[in-house]
């Protein structure tokens, strides 16, 4: 939690520990809670908590001033007192005023689900572009917290750009800093954008099979990306150990040269600010020839996982695409290797494990007859005559 500080409070002397952290998880009774808990627990370690706990409570609706209930609210406290806790992270979307009155009464800096994964994207980010896209994102969800939670933005930032007391007059000069830089970032990620747009009709013209591997974060998409193309990309066991987008090309036989990229991964509930901002860097998902879905065959989740990821393909328009499902970690589940045919005979799953390479010469094939399936197509097309195009 190193990019984001802690705000002194509490009731203990000591300076509170930035790497420690509260996780405060209510279950209104939906699906998949205990998973959520793991998910927040794991997003709280990517961000840099070394220490955390668990609080955990049930309800039926959010309470509409501090989200959790004032007797929650007191057992949050003792928890973060107990354990000098710099944080208090929960796993919901926090109106700004919950948000502040939540600081109000803790003494610390609370952030909710959309604020840990905006930190972990910020401390992920390598490219240009993406620490732009990344700012992007802080700035707009900084926006929305503009208009009943501006005291709580002066209190944790000391104000975007400017220093000064509460008013009406600092909360203009947050407001005219956040629309001026947001503009500007758009601007430069537009000259971005059609660079890579550039990029991309260059390949178009060179006929060029692209294939875009999607998945949910930590599936395996970077081991699996360089397991394809020997790109030795960074990987680790974390949630969103890489952001940035990577392309490289391959040569598969009876394919010829493919290009693949590598995207960002995708969670339950991406906050849509990031989607927004990733709109340029997600144009490779949605140009693809073909989507490689990277499915987590051991995780107890991956249904779920797999919801997500489509829920989000389908918000940025590349639900039509062509897709190959990817059971990765069959090493970790225990399934062999090999592949699955929907009813016209196309490949529809691959069972493999990028680590250990099981399976993935079966992939190798499935992304061939995908590649050899659209020129066949695109030939067939071109060999109408004019003269039996039908005009309406």
């Amino acid at each position: 939690m190193s990019r984001v500080e802690a705000v002194p409070g509490g009731t203990g002397a000591a300076q509170p520990d930035a790497a420690a952290a509260v996780l405060v998880c209510l279950d209104f009774g939906e699906a998949g809670y205990a998973a959520g808990v793991e998910e927040i627990v794991r997003l709280a370690e990517s961000a840099g908590a070394r220490r955390t706990q668990v609080v955990r409570g049930r309800r039926e609706r959010p309470d509409p001033r501090y989200y959790c209930g004032s007797g929650k609210v007191e057992e949050i406290r003792r928890a973060a007192d107990a354990m000098n806790a710099g944080f208090v992270i929960f796993n919901h979307a926090l109106a700004p005023g919950q948000q502040r009155n939540l600081e109000r009464a803790l003494g610390r800096r609370v952030l909710d689900r959309t604020d840990l994964i905006l930190e972990i994207f910020a401390q992920r980010a390598q490219t240009r572009e993406g620490k732009l896209q990344v700012e992007l994102a802080q700035l707009e969800h900084a926006a929305t917290r503009l208009v009943r939670g501006w005291t709580h933005l002066e209190r944790q930032r000391g104000g975007l750009g400017k220093t000064g007391g509460p008013g009406e007059k600092q909360i203009e000069l947050d407001r005219r800093y956040i629309a001026e830089r947001v503009r500007a970032l758009r601007a430069k990620l537009e000259a971005l954008r059609a660079r890579r747009g550039v990029q991309r009709r260059a390949r178009e013209r060179r006929d060029v099979f692209s294939v875009s591997i999607v998945g949910y974060t930590n599936a395996g998409k970077s081991t699996l990306f360089n397991a394809l193309t020997g790109a030795g990309g960074y990987t680790a066991d974390q949630l969103f150990a890489t952001l940035d987008t990577t392309t490289r090309r391959v040569w598969l036989p009876q394919a010829g040269t493919v290009v693949i990229s590598d995207t960002v991964g995708f969670i339950r509930d991406l906050p849509h600010e990031l989607v927004a901002a990733f709109r340029a860097t997600l144009e490779e998902t949605v140009r693809a020839d073909l989507l490689l879905h990277v499915v987590d065959s051991a995780s107890p989740e991956r249904a779920r996982e797999a919801q997500a990821v489509n829920a989000v393909l389908a918000e940025i328009g590349a639900d039509r695409i062509p897709q190959i499902e990817v059971w990765n970690k069959i090493d970790l589940s225990g399934l062999d290797p090999g592949l699955e045919r929907d009813e016209r005979g196309s490949i529809r799953r691959v069972f493999a494990s990028a680590r250990s390479g099981a399976g993935l010469d079966e992939l190798r094939r499935a992304i061939a007859q995908a590649a050899c399936a659209r020129l066949v197509s695109r030939a067939a097309v071109e060999s109408v005559p004019a003269s039996q195009t039908i005009s309406l």
